[in-house]
Parts: structure tokens; sequence; C-alpha cells
């Protein structure tokens, strides 16, 4: 397969992974529906990381914490931080989360990313670990 449109005329694509593919592995996780809720408009995934920051363990969710309490903090510190930002494609933002029993919350280094989906046209979101790519 060629990319006449990038830049990469000639060069030919040994192997790609799809973000469908990577939804299908768990890689990445659909949070789509509840982001919707929050108010976002494209289709939303998490990596597998974020997932298991957002998911709280047995001891904290008897401290009270959920997995949609989370995830709603972490869409709205991004909302705000998606309307301070200049055009960008990227965004970095740091929520606080409870990480253990009994301690106080911490900042989180994520970042969102929106880039075309598998069809190449259609806009999708992904939301990271800092460091993660």
């Amino acid at each position: 397969m060629e990319n006449k449109e990038s830049g990469w005329e000639g060069v030919e694509v040994i192997h790609s992974y799809s973000r469908r593919e990577a939804l299908e592995d768990g890689v990445l996780v659909d949070v789509s529906e509840f982001a919707r809720e929050a108010g976002f408009k494209w289709p939303l995934a998490v990596t597998r990381a974020v997932w298991e920051i957002l998911e709280p363990s047995e001891e904290l969710r008897k401290e009270g914490q959920s997995w949609k309490g989370r995830a709603w903090d972490m869409f709205t510190v991004l909302r705000h931080a998606i309307r301070r930002a200049s055009a960008t494609d990227e965004v970095h933002f740091s929520p606080l989360f409870i990480r253990e029993p009994g301690r106080l919350p911490q900042a989180v280094e994520l970042w969102a990313t929106v880039g075309p989906g598998d069809d190449g046209v259609s806009p999708v979101m992904t939301i990271l670990l800092r460091g993660e790519d």
C-alpha cells in the first residue's frame, strides 16, 4: 500500500495497527458513551493505563470512589483544558485522583489528542498518560 498524499510516496507500508484493532485488543478502551454524557461529541478512548487509574480498587470503592466519578472528574478537567488551549490537536491536563486508600488526591499528568479515525477523516479523541505514545 502506498500513501501518495502524505509525502510518503513510494514507501511500502509493512504493517499498520488500526484504532479498531487497538480497541479489540484492549490496548484502548472505548468510553464514548459516557463521554457523550459529559459533552464530548467525538468517539473517545483511553489507554489501558488510564483505564486502570479510572477503575478504583476495592479499597478505594469502599472509600466512595467509583469509575463514573473518576471519569467525570477527568472529563471536566479536560473540558476546561480544551477551552484554555489554543487551536491544537493535543492538550495536556492533570486531574486529581486518590490512588491509594487514606491518601490525598494527587495530580496525574494526562494528554488528549485528536486525529482521524480508521477512515482517515472522522475525528476521534484518545486520552493517554503522559509519556505514552
